[in-house]
């Protein structure tokens, strides 16, 4: 059993969470503090958590369901689990099923309107999987669905949508886009081959890095005019700084023809940013609450 466990989590990448979920927390905390004036509570910290492995468990589940006949052509990924027979498509079938339930059950121990948003969240879990067989947007759609983890921490605990929400949603979905371009860098030719769609397969290596840079220009612009838009501070700023510092070496580090350290830019550089960004936001609204 714990085997069979131990392949679950590595068929959703569990390790990824780091992502996502420091950005769900941020977005809790802030539209606690925008709306409230004061963070959230332990209470619904929990319950955001909780949906997050929810709904992210059943994204990868989806994903890797919808995806196995390609993965099981692609020399990188035909050792997921389901593609090398570990797993078989039923079993993940019923791991999505359980995924949605706890979801479900989590989002109704938080605000109305979360509730009432569900549906929009399960659709988008569910297409952006297919997106790759007919847009080369595929990136923009992950980087939408991914977006809505800060998004629905803040409709989580805030219980509406503010501008400021809807910047921050901006700015993490050109965040995970501009990431994504990068790591499909290394599947443009067996994407061309299978007639699957990204924006490296279609404008080809060196221009698809530019656009990922143009999308992390983006973020870079969200996360400041965020300044300008709530009662964030110092401690935010130097948050913001380290972060921009982040992007600009993870495109320094990345190029047309050296993706020997793509890996470390994709898994490395944007899980430490998405911990730096919580962590000083954390401090920042804390210091104001507390001093």
């Amino acid at each position: 059993m714990f085997k069979k466990i131990k392949i679950f989590l590595e068929m959703i990448k569990i390790e990824h969470t780091l992502f996502a979920l420091p950005f769900a927390f941020m977005g809790a905390m802030l539209g606690s503090y925008v709306v409230k004036g004061h963070l959230p509570t332990w209470e619904q910290i929990v319950w955001i958590l909780v949906a997050m492995v929810g709904a992210r468990s059943a994204a990868m589940g989806l994903n890797r369901l919808i995806d196995r006949t390609f993965d099981g052509k692609n020399p990188r990924t035909m050792m997921r689990a389901i593609p090398a027979g570990l797993l078989r498509s039923g079993e993940v079938v019923i791991f999505i099923v359980i995924s949605l339930v706890v979801f479900f059950w989590a989002v109704t121990q938080l605000s109305p309107l979360a509730f009432k948003l569900l549906p929009i969240a399960v659709f988008m879990l569910i297409i952006y999987s297919f997106t790759k067989r007919f847009t080369w947007l595929c990136h923009v759609v992950l980087g939408m669905t991914i977006a809505l983890a800060p998004l629905g921490g803040w409709v989580a605990v805030a219980g509406r949508i503010d501008w400021a929400a809807i910047v921050f949603y901006i700015a993490i979905t050109f965040w995970t886009a501009g990431f994504d371009v990068i790591y499909a860098c290394d599947d443009a030719e067996f994407d061309r081959k299978e007639g699957l769609h990204s924006i490296p397969s279609r404008f080809g290596i060196p221009r698809a890095l530019k656009i990922a840079q143009g999308f992390h220009v983006i973020t870079a612009a969200g996360l400041i005019s965020l300044l300008f838009i709530t009662d964030l501070g110092w401690w935010y700023i130097a948050g913001v700084i380290i972060a921009c510092a982040i992007l600009f070496y993870e495109h320094y580090i990345v190029t047309p023809k050296d993706l020997s350290r793509l890996q470390t830019a994709f898994f490395t550089m944007n899980g430490a940013l998405s911990i730096i960004m919580f962590v000083f936001t954390l401090i920042d609204l804390a210091v104001k609450q507390w001093w």
